[in-house]
């Protein structure tokens, strides 16, 4: 990850433009199936239908949470521990632990 000013600390990745539209498209699909669950309830749709479609998302969302991660093990880490930034380690490990909380 780069820094976006020398001032700032705002980091960004840079992943291929095929890659951000893998992420984009499978996140545009999560977000319609996101809008059919709202449907379903303003419609009285069963609640078990309701659940499986809720389940079906939350499915999704871990599979592009395990790309993303990833993507970002084999480019923003190893770059960062390449220019001796190992908390990089930590900051990855945090966030490896909430995504397991779920």
């Amino acid at each position: 990850m780069k820094e976006a000013c020398e001032h700032c600390s705002i980091r960004s990745a840079h992943h291929s433009e095929e890659l951000k539209k893998d992420f984009r498209d499978r996140l545009n699909r999560i977000e319609g199936q996101v809008r059919a669950v709202n449907r379903m309830i303003a419609e009285d749709v069963y609640c078990n239908d309701i659940l499986n479609q809720i389940s079906a998302v939350q499915s999704a969302l871990t599979s592009v949470s395990k790309l993303i991660l990833e993507a970002h093990m084999k480019s923003c880490v190893i770059e960062q521990i390449q220019e001796g930034k190992f908390e990089v380690i930590d900051e990855v490990m945090n966030t490896i632990n909430k995504l397991m909380r779920k």
